[in-house]
């Protein structure tokens, strides 16, 4: 018998504080409708139709596909309350207009160098965006909020995995 494995979820991102906007990218904010409209109207009725069809097999009690469907949907109806209280609360922010490009705000894609002479490339995004992999960085972080503000040429001191480091601003881009 075969065991079937659903995907591990995403990590859970922590709920803004009551009153405070979820800021996100044009691009962050299409990626988490398209998630939503895709599990509310596809995937999610895929599921109810499989539960259906496993609930009609019998004994409940051990029947493995309708244990293993439950459990599929509770966790996307999880998923759903997830996106849909973060939809409820977002700031869509466009990079592209913003008007200062010599200060590094929400969007700015920024090159620091750390002390001893590496680049690193950072894009400033929303909570709901982060992907370490590519450099996209919270404006929340620790390094994201030493960044908010400055100017090429800037230095700041960042408590990073436990130590200090300073990076020093090369560069800042908007698309």
């Amino acid at each position: 018998m075969a065991v079937r494995r659903t995907p591990k979820a995403a990590p859970a991102r922590p709920a803004p504080e009551a009153g405070e906007k979820n800021y996100i990218t044009p691009a962050g904010y299409k990626k988490m409708v398209e998630e939503f409209d895709f599990l509310r109207a596809t995937k999610r009725p895929e599921v109810v139709n499989a539960l259906a069809d496993a609930a009609a097999e019998g004994d409940r009690s051990e029947n493995a596909e309708y244990i293993y469907r439950k459990r599929q949907l509770r966790q996307i109806d999880g998923r759903l309350r997830f996106l849909s209280k973060r939809l409820d609360n977002i700031a869509v922010v466009d990079p592209a207009e913003q008007k200062r490009r010599d200060k590094i705000f929400f969007g700015a894609t920024v090159t620091v160098e750390d002390a001893e002479g590496e680049e690193h490339v950072y894009r400033i995004v929303g909570s709901d965006e982060i992907d370490g992999a590519s450099g996209a960085i919270s404006w929340k972080s620790p390094v994201g909020r030493a960044l908010l503000g400055k100017e090429v040429g800037d230095t700041v001191t960042v408590r990073w995995n436990e130590a200090v480091r300073e990076l020093t601003v090369g560069d800042i881009n908007y698309p």
